[in-house]
């Protein structure tokens, strides 16, 4: 309710009257002040559809200067001819600063992480400290962005974290759903961090499918998508990088911020499975301790996530042909 008591602000600074917006989107004017009231994404869409062409402002009253209706299409259309994602998104960051001085977006990478930074600018305007508008502003801002990313590339970016200048509010909880990484309170800056490898990612809608989008681009925003197109390196990445037995899918999907049954969902979808991933990941840890180092074939096996000699070796054959003395034997002849 917090969002829709900004948008209520809006109004309000404008002299004008929510009512309309509040009843095409069937909330109550009596919940704008019960700090514990919830509302749906429909409601959420409707009323900031309606309060949108009302106060002819899609910012709903964040910037010092209204956005007229269409501005976040035209920067939407400006980065649809990306050859990638990370070429769109910086499109999308450097167009922005066109439409209103009072925020700074940019995106960063380090170490394999992508983040989308939101600096502000404006000292006396809407997002002012203690501006009611400010909580809402970075966080639409950022699900913004975040939710045409998704749909730039059709896949669920999941986030690593998100971070925002301002204490918990109230209704901290809801971040949970706002943003599925950790969020961070008393921070810098507001932004969102995700894995650098999605920005490589090709662009996989043209003009009519935006057409289409723009005509309810609002549920980007507030509605995740399901498929994943990075899934499959994410979860090879994870079980090459820890001990294959102390992994299971809901520790693995803990991880990923997925339930066990998304986890084989999505990799089902990719033509994939969780045993046939960390079977692929034995065999590569397997092959290169042979290959490279001159373990015992008790510890090889251990190393690659088998529980005995015996069940390995029996596996090593079912992949070669070979034992791995003989696959081992072979190689140094080379």
């Amino acid at each position: 309710m917090a969002f829709v008591q900004a948008i209520a602000h809006a109004y309000a600074r404008r002299q004008m009257s929510p009512a309309q917006a509040l009843a095409q989107a069937q909330i109550a004017p009596s919940l704008l002040s019960d700090a514990s009231a919830r509302i749906t994404a429909a409601q959420m869409e409707a009323i900031s559809g309606a309060a949108m062409r009302e106060l002819d402002d899609e910012a709903l009253g964040w910037f010092r200067r209204p956005l007229p209706w269409g501005s976040y299409g035209m920067l939407a259309r400006a980065s649809l001819s990306a050859p990638t994602l990370g070429v769109a998104l910086k499109r999308w960051c450097r167009h922005h600063g066109l439409l209103t001085g009072d925020i700074d977006l940019h995106l960063l990478t380090s170490e394999g992480v992508a983040s989308i930074r939101l600096a502000e600018r404006a000292v006396d305007g809407p997002i002012a400290p203690d501006g009611p508008l400010r909580e809402f502003c970075l966080v639409s801002v950022l699900r913004n962005i975040l939710g045409l990313a998704c749909w730039f590339v059709d896949s669920r970016i999941p986030l690593l974290g998100a971070q925002f200048p301002f204490g918990p509010p109230a209704h901290a909880e809801a971040y949970r759903v706002l943003f599925d990484g950790p969020t961070a309170f008393h921070a810098d800056a507001a932004a969102i961090h995700f894995d650098a490898r999605y920005l490589a990612l090709p662009l996989k809608r043209d003009e009519a499918a935006m057409n289409q989008m723009l005509q309810r681009a609002l549920p980007l925003t507030v509605l995740p998508y399901r498929r994943d197109r990075l899934l499959v390196q994410r979860v090879r990445q994870l079980l090459a990088s820890q001990p294959l037995d102390a992994l299971n899918a809901e520790g693995l999907a803990a991880q990923l911020n997925l339930s066990p049954r998304t986890l084989h969902r999505q990799l089902k979808d990719e033509g994939a499975s969780l045993q046939a991933l960390k079977d692929e990941v034995r065999r590569e840890r397997a092959l290169t301790l042979l290959q490279r180092t001159a373990k015992p074939i008790k510890q090889v096996a251990e190393a690659a996530g088998f529980q005995n000699e015996k069940s390995f070796i029996r596996a090593f054959k079912g992949w070669t042909g070979m034992t791995p003395g003989e696959w081992r034997g072979q190689e140094r002849i080379r």
